[in-house]
């Protein structure tokens, strides 16, 4: 857990001086002794107790586990655990669970040690079904699991993301009542709970662990405090971050970055600058990712300038810009279209050795294909391939569309058939992109066949794919196949959105349908979908483009008093109309109260 390993850091170096301090006493305690020739019993013992055997590979372990195997006696179980512990510490989890089949064999009887360390490896490896039958093993050789057993099978259900099963575990653990989950085992929920978006369970757990005796850290509470922030719950997150000062548990570079991306995320940077003057004076210095969210922040928001500023004052400091630093800013300047600046920062990080990755150069081709120089955007895909890169299906959808904006769709298709070629799948998104284009470019048969190889493939067809095919039929003409597609909706338990109800009442009423197009306008509401300016305007526009003149009147006070207002094709069929004397001269003050 990232603030768990921070905090870790922050502990050694706050405390290095002291242990300096005591190896130094050490020494001269040695020292002072040295001259006497007569050593104690128990030195000599202490001596003689083998070590602990070091590894540093797979192999250098398997030569020190066959070592061990030709002792007489065998050693005892404590020391292969050592080295079952550091093997796994190096992620070599199946060679772990390999060697503990040999000690079986060999009756080496496993203990506690043994079987959590097993449980870890199979945890790492996805293999969960075994990690739970080894809880009927402890019972079997007579063993009790400890709280590291449960911590191990708990982190293991977060770390797949099956965080239901962890927390029936962590209930069966405290309902057994063989031993007390401590602060690992509920920080490890918590951070679970957090991981789905489940705030108020990831609260409620941590009111639990006061009443069961156990107190919250460091962790616990920046662990909620950053899922808070992410939710843009940043009041609640002040509050608890307050709580956690009045408790005397001191905030790190976690907490307050966590905090920082929180208030930035909601523009409110005059409290991101009061939070990074509350950490200066308290001696916490940001790290690369406290820059990284001010950077992203202030990017979002158009503010290259100052963001730039703040890569330049990391420089200041000593702290390196990473990737995700200078792709902030470079996203930051494709956002503005200042694309030759975007591609300096680009140069600069290639120029750096191996800081250009996948996502990278998507950012770069995103900002060239917005501004429609698709050639310079062809130009850094082709480079990924001599840079040794990949491009993903972000990287493809990504230069497809921008083929299709510029009308070069046969390019576009090129592209679509080498991605699946180099075996990158089109996700829907990708069918989406050449969906929009076939039918944008009146090619209705070749969408409605790529519409079925889509089902084919059994993707999971959304209300863009939808939308997108009924506009292209509406265009073509075909408003019966349109309403079909349309009334079929609700069978497929796929909820029209704005964009959907507006392309429908368009294509109603240009077909003359203006009842239905009405019936289906305020049938929006009824579905939990409302109208908004654009839709007002499309059915305004819809009845006066039909001679209807008096119902678009209605619509526009109704219109005016939901708090819309006419845009400019609107207001000018209306200004026609009043020139001709169609309609009454009082709905002129009425338009100019709607702007």
């Amino acid at each position: 857990m990232m603030p768990r390993a921070t905090c870790y850091y922050s502990y050694c170096s706050s405390t290095r001086g002291m242990l300096f301090l005591h190896s130094t006493c050490l020494v001269a305690l040695l020292h002072s002794q040295s001259s006497n020739p007569t050593k104690s019993r128990e030195t000599l013992l202490v001596r003689d107790r083998p070590s602990k055997p070091r590894v540093s590979n797979v192999e250098n372990a398997l030569k020190v586990f066959d070592e061990m195997l030709q002792r007489r006696p065998l050693p005892s179980v404590v020391r292969f655990n050592q080295l079952l512990g550091q093997l796994a510490r190096l992620k070599q989890y199946s060679a772990v669970i390999s060697l503990n089949r040999k000690l079986s064999l060999l009756g080496i009887a496993s203990d506690v040690y043994t079987l959590s360390i097993i449980i870890n490896c199979y945890c790492h490896l996805n293999q969960m079904g075994f990690s739970l039958s080894l809880l009927a093993q402890f019972f079997k050789l007579g063993l009790q699991p400890n709280v590291t057993t449960f911590n191990t099978l708990i982190n293991g259900f977060v770390l797949q993301n099956r965080v239901p099963e962890a927390a029936r575990l962590f209930s069966k653990m405290v309902g057994g009542g063989h031993c007390q989950p401590d602060v690992f085992t509920f920080n490890t929920l918590i951070k679970g709970f957090c991981m789905t978006g489940n705030n108020s369970a990831a609260m409620q757990l941590f009111r639990k662990m006061e009443e069961r005796g156990c107190e919250p850290d460091i962790v616990s509470y920046s662990t909620i405090i950053d899922s808070l922030c992410k939710d843009t719950l940043v009041d609640q997150a002040l509050n608890l971050f307050t709580e956690m000062i009045g408790r005397g548990i001191a905030p790190n570079v976690v907490t307050y970055t966590s905090l920082i991306q929180g208030v930035c995320n909601i523009g409110q940077w005059k409290e991101a600058t009061r939070l990074l003057n509350e950490m200066a004076s308290q001696y916490i210095f940001p790290n690369v990712h406290t820059f990284n969210v001010l950077v992203d922040a202030l990017c979002k928001e158009g503010m290259v300038v100052e963001a730039k500023t703040v890569v330049d004052m990391m420089i200041q400091r000593h702290i390196e810009p990473d990737t995700i630093t200078y792709s902030s800013l470079m996203d930051g300047y494709c956002l503005r279209g200042e694309m030759d600046e975007a591609k300096q920062v680009f140069d600069l990080m290639v120029s750096k050795g191996s800081m250009v990755n996948v996502q990278c150069c998507s950012i770069l081709i995103n900002g060239y294909c917005k501004g429609k120089k698709i050639h310079e955007a062809k130009k850094v895909f082709d480079e990924m391939h001599i840079m040794g890169l990949v491009p993903n299906t972000v990287t493809y959808n990504t230069l497809i569309d921008g083929f299709c904006k510029v009308g070069r769709l046969q390019e576009a298709e090129k592209l679509f058939f080498e991605m699946q070629g180099c075996g990158q799948l089109p996700d829907v998104q990708t069918y989406a992109i050449i969906l929009d284009a076939l039918c944008s470019n009146q090619q209705l048969p070749k969408a409605i066949e790529l519409l079925r190889e889509m089902k084919d493939k059994k993707l999971e067809l959304n209300i863009v794919v939808y939308t997108i095919i009924i506009e292209g039929l509406l265009k073509a003409g075909k408003i019966e196949s349109a309403i079909e597609v349309f009334s079929g909706l609700s069978s497929k338990v796929v909820q029209p959105n704005v964009r959907t109800y507006s392309i429908m009442i368009k294509g109603l009423c240009n077909g003359g349908l203006l009842v239905e197009a009405e019936q289906l306008f305020r049938e929006m509401g009824e579905k939990g979908c409302s109208a908004d300016g654009g839709i007002y305007n499309t059915i305004i526009r819809g009845f006066i483009n039909n001679n209807e003149a008096s119902r678009a009147m209605g619509l526009i006070q109704e219109m005016v008093e939901r708090g819309f207002s006419a845009d400019a094709s609107t207001v000018e069929l209306i200004v026609n109309l009043l020139s001709e004397d169609r309609v009454d001269p009082a709905l002129l003050p009425l338009l100019k109260s709607s702007r």
